[in-house]
Parts: C-alpha cells; structure tokens; sequence
C-alpha cells in the first residue's frame, strides 16, 4: 500500500447482538466530516445471531468508504474481535468504535488534525454520556501535548480512543483475551505509558457513550473474580513499566479506587460470609504489593479506611464503615492543633479495640477544605516559625533598634 492510498484511520467495530443500537452506530461513522477516502471501517462481527452481520454487510455494500466485514465464532469478549480488526488495519491510526455507542460528525477530523499537528502518539475526544455516566475530571481544557504523569487522563482507560498504529505495531500491543473485563484499561494504560506524547481534545463531544436499555453491557457482566483478575493485571503492567516512587503511586490510584475498592462497597454487605473472606483472601497480595502511605494519601478517608482494613484483614470493622459509608452520613470533624489538622470520625475512630491509627482519618487540604474550622497550614510554616525564633532571639543578642 503507497501513503497515496493509506488511509489516515481505521475504525474498527467489535460487534456481539448489537442491533438495534448498531444502526445509529454506522450512521454516525457514515456521517463524519472526514473525507471517505481517508478512512476504512473493520467490522467484526463476533458470532451474532440478531442480524448484526447482515446488517454490517448491508452497511459495507452501500457506502463510499472502504468496509471490511468479518464474521466469526463468538469469542466470549471484546478482546478478540478487537485484535483480529487491528491485525487488518491498515491506517496510520486506529479508533476502536464500540457497536451501541456513536462517534460525533467531526470526532475522527479533529482527532486525526490534533494528532498530526502535535505529534502524539493517543488522543482523547470528549465523552458524553447517553444513559450512562462518563467519565468527566480530564475534559477540563484541551491539551495539544500531555501525558499520563501531567494529567487526569489515567481516569479515563476506556479503548475509544485515537492510537497511532506504528506505536501499537512497534511494541506488538494487543488486547489481552484471557481477561473478561478491564481489557481495554490494561491496553490504553500501556499506550499512555508507551506513547510520545498525549492529546486531549475538550472542546467537542467526539464520542457518546451509550447505555444499553437491555443492561447488555460487557462493564456490568462476570463474576467478582473478574474485578481482581483486572485489579491485578493492571497493577503489575504499572509496577513493571514505573518505577517505585510517586509516580507509581499516583497510577496506582486508578486501580486501588476504580476497580478493587467497589468490591468493597454496598455489596460486600449482601455478599456471603464466603464471598467476604474470599474478596479479602484476593486483595491481599495486591494489597502487600503495591498498597503504599503515598498511594493512601492520594484517596479521600472512606476510601483510604476501607482499604486500610482490607488490608488488615478486618471484615468485621470494614461492615460497619461499609454501613456508615452507605447511609449517606457525613462524618463529624474533629479539629485539632488550631484548626489545621481534621479527622473524620468514620467508625472506629480512636477506638482502643478497632486499633486503626489516627492518620488513616486524617483529611488531606483538598477533602478537609469543606469544613468549617479547618485553616491550611501554610507550606513554609516552618519557615515562619524559625523566622519567628529568630526574631525573638535578636534584641537579647544586642541588636537594638534604637538610633545611634
């Protein structure tokens, strides 16, 4: 294939029962601003028996843009059909179209443009949701060049994004098909880590998120062990490509607060004595790995307390934090040495029997802002105080300020 002829993108669908949300889904490809010669679609259709094949074939037979249709056997996942379209692309970049969800008629010309012009290696479009929440701390601002280190964008590791092809081909990256769910975190996190470079584009809603009526959605299916096997895979690609330090850390938030501490939520109050200790039996090792005094400051007291006790083994004092946390109550505040330290009196607090030490209620500047009482110390207070020494030490020391 010449550059004449290369398309810029590949959008490649996976698709499983996919109608009738699939229709609205081609629409919005068939819809984009970009020129159809720039752009190839890959569809594969992963053993549908509701017409989704026909449907894409009907689909490649009518429109000006070059469509390739794949049917095979059903996977049991995205991974597959993801990698089997990859493995035919043939654009310089690559998009991964969900079939429930639309992309927005300029999204693949603006997120190609911001690519070039910029030189990276991924780009973000704004997400919106439609009967789902998306995820919404990185679409602040757009930035022509950032990265995972520099921004929110760890928080969202959702697979639609714009990958540059020579950077998935050069490092040989795949969908790992033995995970069920968290696939595409596992993937994006390695493009970001790997990238040269990260764009955001904020300011256009390139993709719709799509909630399924029928509640068929790969992020509500499997089983708990599922969330660990995810927990996991992505904490061990993060402590192989970062070293020890803050930066390790501040990544291992994403995995701590979005994939392991939900199994530790409301349902762990309908879960079985069983299911309890095995939920526990399975954080333990990624608790003894990778759970650090750092990555515990980064996160909000409830979240830091029940994790704390995950780690301590302590289902009994995790159920009534669990409790607390459910019914909505806000935890008093405890202000302390003149309002510049606060601790929120979650269950147990200072509790002889529970043991749980003090620091593990202390609110950090960002969560203790909100109560009334608390006052920032100041990053050079301890400046100002040997200043302060200073100035107490200075008349005894004979320098007066009387005039000569």
């Amino acid at each position: 294939m010449t550059v004449e002829t290369q398309p810029d993108v590949s959008v490649i669908i996976g698709a499983y029962e996919a109608m009738p949300y699939l229709v609205e889904c081609l629409a919005s490809v068939e819809a984009q601003t970009i020129d159809p010669a720039r752009m190839e679609v890959i569809a594969v259709d992963d053993g549908s028996t509701d017409g989704t094949g026909e449907y894409l074939e009907e689909f490649a037979a009518r429109v000006p843009m070059p469509v390739t249709v794949i049917r095979q056997d059903n996977s049991g996942g995205p991974s597959g059909p993801r990698n089997v379209g990859l493995d035919k692309a043939a654009g310089r970049y690559v998009f991964f179209l969900d079939a429930d969800d639309r992309l927005g008629p300029e999204a693949l010309e603006r997120m190609v443009a911001m690519a070039d012009r910029n030189g990276t290696d991924v780009v973000l479009g704004r997400v919106e949701g439609i009967n789902r929440v998306p995820p919404k701390s990185m679409w602040g601002k757009s930035l022509d060049r950032t990265d995972v280190h520099s921004s929110n964008i760890k928080f969202t590791l959702s697979a639609q994004k714009l990958f540059r092809r020579a950077l998935l081909d050069r490092h040989g990256m795949r969908f790992d098909e033995s995970l069920w769910t968290g696939e595409d975190a596992l993937f994006t996190m390695e493009a970001y880590l790997r990238a040269d470079g990260v764009s955001v584009l904020a300011d256009y809603t390139c993709y719709y998120l799509v909630g399924r009526e029928d509640g068929k959605h790969v992020t509500k299916s499997g089983g708990y062990t599922l969330r660990f096997d995810s927990a996991r895979a992505l904490m061990r690609l993060i402590a192989d490509m970062v070293p020890a330090g803050a930066r390790r850390d501040s990544l291992m938030v994403r995995p701590f607060l979005i994939t392991l501490l939900p199994q530790f939520g409301p349902k762990f109050l309908k879960d079985a004595e069983d299911v309890r200790r095995h939920k526990l039996e399975l954080a333990k090792p990624l608790m003894d790995a990778y759970w650090t005094p750092e990555v515990a400051r980064r996160l909000r007291v409830h979240e830091r307390l029940r994790l704390h006790l995950v780690a301590r083994q302590r289902a009994d004092l995790l159920v009534d934090v669990v409790e607390f946390v459910k019914a909505k109550k806000q935890a008093a505040a405890v202000l302390e040495r003149r309002g510049t330290r606060l601790y929120l009196v979650y269950p147990h607090f200072r509790s002889a029997a529970a043991g749980v030490p003090d620091h593990v209620y202390l609110a950090e500047p960002r969560e203790a802002r909100a109560f009334d009482g608390y006052r920032e110390a100041a990053a050079n207070s301890f400046l100002r105080r040997a200043l302060r020494k200073v100035r107490r030490m200075l008349p005894s020391a004979g320098f007066g300020t009387a005039a000569a």
